[in-house]
């Protein structure tokens, strides 16, 4: 059954955690997180309505990175930015397919709400596009979880005929003769009976204590680990993320051996470098990677891949990266706003693209078809998302096919945040044998299953129609 939604209702909320452990974000630490969440409702011609709600954390050190400007008045402005686009939101008159209706407000309206800001702010560092999508993000979630919720399916069985009524040659553009995206939609590229378990990546932090000696005497005495060596074996894991500095090579390197012995300790079996945006010359991961080879070669053989470690603004940065991509898979992450920048990075040599929910479902779908038809790697990376925020987060790696399973550190960093929804899906919430198992997600949309989590939600911030 083919079915136009139009949103007619929003409603927004904003949800603190506050973390149990500091996790560092390139030169900048979180220790608090502030969620925003939420409801969408929408009507098809009918007059049918259904609703639907989406998540993100608005982690402004991420999103945002800045060495002048205050924390506190980066998430301040990127809530602010979330009461503006609930008005947007509220005023925007378009109606189809979830996609088609995100992709038209990513086109029409983010860009000058963004430009407006931005024009208010003069004599201030202006806020970033990424910072811009992450407010955006839970709108567009909550609208594809509608849109699911309208028709009584699972939104993931709608990104095709007779639903979308267009093709991906109505949004997309080949950099190769022998791509073409006519006659292609987003279920085309997508896995149509995906894995209901996927292995799962442990966050090491920068801060993390790696080893007893590592330890201070004020970590949390909560019953979840600290050390590492604890987290791999309570929740059996295969897969470490290590965090580095991007500036310091000696430390760098130092760290990421460390954490690789304590590896194969362990049975891990595999790791993956984040340099966190912050080198600036190819020559320092390329010898990072050259030490490694000659003096770990275990560790060599174990590293899976490198994450962006350049900074954010490709245009600005457009570092030819084929040195360190001959050596390793090298992903692009905070540069892939969208699918024009995948192929930005592409033409620089970059091999594949690290897709996030909290830059909308609707552009993550695009990235993915775009970097998946040119035969570009995949991989889905958290923003530490906790309760709602996970389940499209997983749902998006288990659909795409990604090199290795899906990163999902909440788990780490405030675990007690999500215990409503833990008792709806506990396999999500609880990384188990390595994996988190999401085959308890059922019904339509995103199959949150919504009704059953009891979770007492504050008095919302904006509310509409």
């Amino acid at each position: 059954m083919k079915a136009k939604a139009k949103p007619i209702g929003f409603t927004l909320y904003f949800l603190p955690i506050q973390m149990r452990m500091p996790l560092k974000f390139g030169k900048e630490t979180v220790t608090e997180v502030l969620c925003c969440r939420v409801k969408v409702t929408v009507v098809d011609e009918n007059g049918k309505q259904a609703e639907g709600w989406g998540e993100t954390p608005l982690i402004a050190q991420w999103g945002w990175a800045s060495e002048t400007l205050p924390y506190s008045e980066r998430l301040e402005t990127m809530k602010d930015f979330c009461l503006r686009l609930a008005k947007a939101w509220s005023k925007f008159d378009e109606s189809g397919h979830a996609f088609e209706i995100g992709h038209e407000f990513l086109r029409q309206v983010l860009p000058s709400l963004l430009s407006q800001v931005n024009e208010e702010r003069t004599g201030r560092e202006p806020m970033p596009y990424l910072a811009a999508l992450i407010c955006n993000s839970p709108f567009d979630i909550a609208l594809h979880d509608a849109y699911g919720n309208l028709l009584g399916l699972p939104v993931y069985e709608t990104y095709r005929p007779p639903f979308m009524q267009c093709d991906l040659s109505a949004y997309l553009e080949p950099d190769d003769e022998s791509v073409d995206f006519r006659g292609k939609y987003p279920a085309d590229f997508l896995l149509p009976d995906p894995p209901r378990k996927l292995p799962v990546w442990h966050l090491v932090g920068a801060k993390d204590p790696l080893t007893e000696e590592d330890l201070t005497g004020n970590e949390p005495d909560d019953g979840y680990p600290v050390l590492l060596r604890d987290w791999i074996l309570r929740d059996g894991l295969k897969c470490l993320k290590v965090k580095l500095s991007g500036t310091d090579f000696d430390w760098d390197y130092k760290r990421f051996v460390k954490v690789g012995q304590i590896a194969i300790q362990h049975d891990v079996l595999w790791l993956t470098a984040d340099f966190n945006c912050t080198v600036t010359d190819p020559k320092y991961v390329v010898e990072f990677l050259d030490k490694l080879m000659t003096e770990h070669s275990r560790l060599w053989q174990m590293l899976l891949y490198i994450e962006q470690p350049f900074p954010y603004n490709l245009e600005a940065y457009p570092i030819d990266v084929r040195t360190i991509a001959a050596r390793k898979p090298l992903f692009m992450d905070e540069s892939a706003h969208d699918w024009k920048f995948v192929w930005m990075g592409r033409r620089l040599g970059w091999t594949g693209v690290a897709l996030k929910t909290c830059k909308t479902q609707t552009g993550a779908l695009l990235m993915q078809a775009w970097a998946k038809a040119h035969g570009m790697l995949l991989m889905v990376q958290d923003l530490t998302n906790p309760m709602l925020a996970l389940i499209p987060h997983v749902l998006l790696a288990a659909y795409s096919g990604t090199l290795m399973g899906v990163e999902a550190n909440a788990m780490q960093f405030y675990p007690q945040a999500s215990e409503p929804e833990a008792k709806v899906h506990p396999g999500l919430y609880r990384r188990q044998n390595g994996c988190v198992d999401w085959s308890t997600i059922k019904g339509s949309g995103f199959g949150y299953r919504i009704a059953e989590i009891e979770r007492e939600l504050p008095d919302p911030v904006w509310v509409s129609g």
